[in-house]
């Protein structure tokens, strides 16, 4: 019996869907027809069809009716009242899918939108203004050019004489295409701020929720437009005082957090200082109290994220936020929440707080649960939460304290080499080899278990990435790794990277990855325990290396790395004569005691030391050898320095002479 009825049930649906093709075939002939009104009511028909139904919008688009519909739109003979719908229809279609929307803007629909604003009919204009507004939420849209003409035009949408949808629409618009410091630029070259900022006053929310929306896309990460708006006024205030009014309790929730992230982009483009009692006492505590249980999931996500961006950097906002209001808790809370905004953001706050104080770190690496939602979020199938909780990592690996203790108690090297193992995005590798680096240095337990996994190769491949942050990372992680490290350890590492390798590394464009490499090569041949070993089996490279930097075209401080590397040379017993059978090497010396840089000299001096060391097999030879070669003329001339540690050093050096000379 129950067989039955569902048979015939299945079969008054495929009677129904067959009708509904049929009318829909009927409709969608008519919007090719040269009749005005047949055309009208296709155009109707469809669009009541398509509202609220993805399935309904994927059927009509895909009997091909959108270049006719784009043609009706464009079309100035065809009448108004047919473009008005077919503008609004456009709308609801970009109400769709991706794939929907991607099929709109391929077809030009933006630029014709745009391009129809310059007509005169206020109800098209309107129309118009709808259908780009949605259709500009979509990323689809993001590749999308703007000229000056587009957003002076679009300006004159939003004065005060205007509707407020059309406030709404522009400022909506402003915000969606306003995608890099190009537009930003742009858009306070036209005086969109100085047009917007007023709207704020304007007793409508969502022409004021667009506006303060639009005005911290314009500022974020971006300190001249910053700079611009920070003296715009609304209503005879400068605009972050009235900003700071709309952070109030009795503002929408969603208004308050508009209004802390525009004020939060002014503050990190560094219009508005940290000291500043709006950032300290209005934006940081309303981004704290959104925080909290008692507000939705969505709002509760989106002031964590905010807050991240407010405290990154400034230590005091750091440690404000982190004795604010039970933040900790209410951020861990957040993690258990169902949605990847909510982790994430979780994630991202607690980087921030931890960045650079000791005790916050430990805080918040006590609160229970914490580095298991940590460990576990670095293994999560998604790739938003392993970013974020990479970066939480990082900033807790800064603790020594816990790299020795809860980061072992809870093995976070192993889902981060499991990670990093993965073929990662640049972006997550980036920040997953940053903790890398801090989890290798010298006193971490998870440096042993790291070697074993095979962690020097990773790094060596880090190494020749095409991304400096990448090439530094990688670098900065075997010097970490070098460091008080045992000869079978200093070998393996030169011999993975390879003599090729480190020469590139030398001569990277990157300074920053240079020095690295540089200090990388002084923790291979220091202590001086291990100098002789490590030049016998890998001297001609390392001097070859040394000797590239200093016949560079390099700063001061890079080439005092350099003879820092050939005064932990001089230092060894046998490794020394890598210097003094080097003709060049010992010209170079020469000429840097005489240098301009202080730092250089004191160096270079250093070096001269360690060579003509007295008691030591050998000495009496190199101090004559040095002595025919100026030296001790040249530390003489040297005594008359003023820089007290230059004259330390001379004189240190001299001692060693003393016999050579009374000879």
């Amino acid at each position: 019996m129950q067989k039955l009825r569902y048979l015939e049930l299945l079969k008054i649906n495929n009677e129904s869907q067959k009708l509904n093709v049929e009318s829909t075939r009927s409709y969608i002939d008519d919007l090719y027809s040269q009749d005005p009104s047949k055309c009208l009511s296709s155009i109707i028909c469809i669009k009541n069809s398509v509202i609220g139904s993805n399935r309904q919008k994927e059927s009509v688009i895909a009997q091909g009716i959108v270049p006719r519909l784009i043609y009706l739109l464009r079309d100035q003979k065809t009448k108004v009242t047919v473009r008005i719908e077919t503008a609004v229809t456009l709308g609801s279609l970009a109400k769709g899918t991706d794939d929907h929307v991607e099929l709109l803007v391929n077809s030009g629909t933006i630029q014709i939108l745009l391009d129809l604003l310059e007509e005169d009919d206020p109800r098209l204009i309107d129309a118009c203004l709808c259908c780009l507004r949605t259709l500009l939420h979509h990323s689809s849209a993001a590749d999308v050019r703007y000229n000056i003409k587009h957003f002076q035009k679009l300006l004159t949408f939003a004065g005060p004489s205007e509707s407020l949808q059309r406030q709404s629409c522009v400022a909506s618009i402003l915000n969606s295409v306003c995608r890099s410091p190009a537009e930003q630029n742009l858009l306070c070259s036209v005086g969109a701020h100085s047009i917007l900022a007023p709207l704020l006053a304007t007793q409508n929310h969502s022409v004021r929720i667009s506006v303060v929306e639009c005005l911290a896309t314009m500022s974020f990460n971006n300190t001249g437009v910053a700079g611009e708006i920070i003296n715009t006024f609304c209503k005879d205030t400068k605009l972050p005082n009235y900003l700071e009014t709309l952070t109030s309790r009795d503002q929408p929730v969603d208004m308050q957090l508009g209004a802390a992230k525009c004020l939060t982009n002014l503050h990190r483009a560094g219009a508005i200082p940290a000291y500043d009692p709006i950032v300290t006492y209005r934006t940081l505590p309303c981004l704290v109290r959104l925080c909290q249980v008692e507000h939705s999931e969505v709002h509760r996500a989106a002031a964590a994220n905010t807050l991240a961006n407010l405290t990154e950097v400034d230590s005091n906002l750091q440690q404000i936020a982190a004795i604010s209001n039970q933040l900790v808790s209410a951020l861990v809370n957040l993690l258990n929440c169902p949605s990847v905004a909510a982790r994430g953001a979780a994630f991202r706050a607690f980087a921030s707080l931890g960045a650079n104080d000791e005790d916050i770190r430990k805080r918040i690496i006590d609160t229970k649960c914490l580095m298991d939602r940590v460990v576990s979020g670095l293994g999560d199938e998604n790739k938003e939460i392993r970013l974020a909780a990479v970066r939480c990592l990082h900033s807790l690996s800064r603790s020594v304290q816990q790299l020795r203790t809860t980061f072992q108690d809870h093995s976070v090297w192993h889902p981060l080499m499991a990670l990093l193992t993965d073929n990662p995005s640049t972006e997550l590798l980036t920040a997953a080899s940053s903790a890398l680096c801090n989890l290798l240095l010298e006193f971490s337990p998870a440096k042993e278990p790291m070697i074993q996994q095979g962690v020097v190769q990773l790094l060596a491949t880090i190494t020749s990435q095409p991304d400096p942050s990448l090439r530094l990372n990688g670098v900065w992680a075997l010097m970490n790794l070098a460091f008080q490290a045992e000869q079978r350890l200093k070998s393996q590492i030169l011999t993975t990277l390879g003599t090729d390798q480190i020469f590139r590394l030398l001569a990277d464009p990157d300074t920053k990855v240079l020095m690295k490499t540089l200090g990388l090569l002084r923790n291979l041949v220091s202590p001086r325990t291990h100098t002789d070993t490590m030049m016998a089996l890998h001297g001609p490279q390392v001097m070859q290396g040394v000797v590239l930097v200093l016949e560079g075209p390099h700063s001061p401080e890079v080439k005092e790395q350099a003879l820092c590397i050939l005064g932990n040379i001089a230092d060894g017993e046998r490794a020394r004569d890598h210097i003094m059978s080097n003709e060049d090497v010992l010209k170079k010396l020469i000429d840097y005691m005489t240098h301009p840089a202080p730092c250089l000299q004191e160096s270079a001096v250093f070096c001269i030391n360690n060579l003509a060391r007295r008691g030591e097999p050998g000495a009496v030879e190199r101090q004559t050898r040095l002595k025919d070669l100026g030296v001790v003329n040249i530390l003489h001339q040297l005594l008359s320095t003023t820089d007290t540690i230059l004259f330390n050093r001379v004189k240190a050096a001299l001692t060693q002479f003393a016999d050579c000379c009374s000879s």
